[in-house]
């Protein structure tokens, strides 16, 4: 398994208030595939209700994914450090969302 299939898998999980899929909203920093997938991303507050359905929907798109055991073999780390802006969405995000 490579880094861009996990990142492909990432731009399936759409933000269900915004519509957009987690990865041009600039919610996810970084991606690490190793002995396990390390996924760190942000929410866009730290009060985001939905905080605990990302963690669900990213997870069901890396079950699609050969040989995952979500459970066992990915990690999500959620940090706001930066906090997320709207600048860090792509430009076609942008431009659906009217920024």
């Amino acid at each position: 398994m490579t880094k861009q299939q996990v990142w492909d898998k990432l731009r399936k999980v759409i933000d269900p208030e915004l519509k957009i899929n987690i990865v041009d909203l600039g919610l996810v920093y970084k991606v690490t595939v190793g002995k396990k997938i390390h996924i760190l991303m942000t929410l866009t507050s730290p009060g985001c209700p939905l905080a605990g359905m990302f963690e669900a929907l990213v997870k069901h798109a890396l079950k699609q994914l050969p040989r995952i055991d979500v459970d066992r073999d990915v990690q999500i780390e959620l940090t706001f450090d930066p906090p997320w802006t709207s600048d860090m969405m792509s430009e076609a995000a942008k431009a659906e969302l009217g920024f």
